[in-house]
């Protein structure tokens, strides 16, 4: 066996943390001496019952979460949030706002007027506007003030595009609704700037299947008995996040790594971290001497998802291809983009990046 070090640099399902993998490891067979595993663990019962509080409750501390909202841990992934809060929130109003700045909330857009009569209006177009390479700034987004939401993503994996200063809008404007996804945890947010926080668990809190919603407490009125209970905010608030069966496993493996952040220092911490991480990698981008290349205006530039390009795809596809022999995994730009992708989540450690770097070199040294 290779004693060369795996760095996973996977945008999704990612990187977890070591200690996590190995208290799992070690409670498969056996969870906290119930002689069986959480994986075969009734959701009702009283054992699961407690991994899913103290789930909530470390991630409320984490982020600081108000008494006045909601966390429920529901499935179908981000994607699924996309509809849902249309048809929760928007009963009774004419439009939704839609903030479109790369990828995901381009699709978000496509889909939030599927199930609903209220006419999306797109609020910003970073695509017409930066061709995906800036953000449109919260003062241009053209915002309704009767609309039911705004919405964005607030980290772009595909694009490598990320909000620095958080967004938040004045308090006569509708409720921000924010997918989080791939960076949520990662650095000190007020939740209360927020009505709808929602993130999938594969980017920075644990496995596939299991996505987290944070909704203010007033905005369940709005939840007509018209939507499905299965996809109806109000319906699983209801009934403690029990209408049907949680995602287990991965709620117990988010909880593990609730636990692992808090022993890390917790969320500003993490934010310090990634700050330095970031910083290491694009300093090594921009002092390339123009071999990579990231076209991404500085002050919008993804702390979570690195994308880089030597220009050449021939080229990109070599670098690729002999970082991964290198222990470098998953290194490959996303379909529609190419190039380089290295996402540097939470549990990315700073040797990661640094032993990317260190290839980065190397590799412009023979081919640059």
């Amino acid at each position: 066996m290779s004693t060369t070090p795996i760095y996973n640099f996977s945008a999704g399902p990612a990187v977890l943390p070591d200690s996590v993998l190995r208290t799992a490891q070690s409670e498969m067979f056996d969870y906290n001496g119930t002689g069986f595993s959480v994986m075969t663990m009734s959701h009702r019962s009283d054992v699961f019952m407690s991994i899913l509080y103290h789930a909530e409750q470390d991630l409320r501390q984490l982020m600081d979460i108000p008494d006045n909202y909601k966390v429920l841990f529901l499935q179908g992934g981000a994607s699924a949030q996309f509809n849902m809060v249309v048809m929760n929130l928007a009963n009774g109003f004419k439009s939704v706002d839609s903030v479109v700045t790369g990828n995901w909330s381009a699709i978000a857009h496509a889909q939030m007027g599927k199930l609903s009569d209220a006419e999306v209006r797109l609020a910003a177009d970073g695509g017409r506007d930066y061709q995906y390479t800036n953000l449109p700034p919260v003062s241009a987004w053209g915002i309704d003030k009767n609309s039911a939401f705004v919405h964005f993503v607030i980290n772009e994996t595909v694009h490598g595009l990320q909000y620095r200063e958080v967004p938040k809008l004045a308090d006569d404007m509708p409720p921000l609704v924010c997918d989080m996804s791939s960076e949520i945890l990662s650095r000190r947010v007020n939740v209360a700037d927020y009505g709808v926080i929602y993130a999938g668990a594969q980017k920075n809190i644990g496995p596939s299947g299991a996505t987290i919603v944070i909704i203010r407490e007033d905005l369940l009125e709005r939840c007509s008995d018209r939507v499905p209970d299965v996809w109806n905010y109000r319906s699983h608030v209801n009934r403690q996040g029990m209408y049907n069966t949680p995602a287990t496993y991965p709620i117990y493996i988010s909880g593990l790594v609730f636990r692992w952040l808090q022993s890390q220092g917790g969320v500003g911490q993490m934010e310090t971290i990634n700050t330095l991480k970031a910083r290491t990698l694009y300093d090594a981008i921009d002092g390339s001497g123009g071999f990579y290349i990231n076209n991404v205006h500085p002050g919008a530039r993804s702390k979570m998802n690195v994308i880089f390009t030597t220009g050449k795809k021939e080229l990109d596809q070599l670098f690729v291809q002999e970082s991964t022999t290198r222990g470098l995994r998953l290194l490959g730009g996303y379909k529609s983009l190419g190039g380089m992708r290295a996402s540097i989540y939470n549990a990315m450690p700073l040797q990661g990046v640094e032993a990317l770097i260190g290839f980065m070199k190397e590799f412009q040294r023979r081919y640059g």
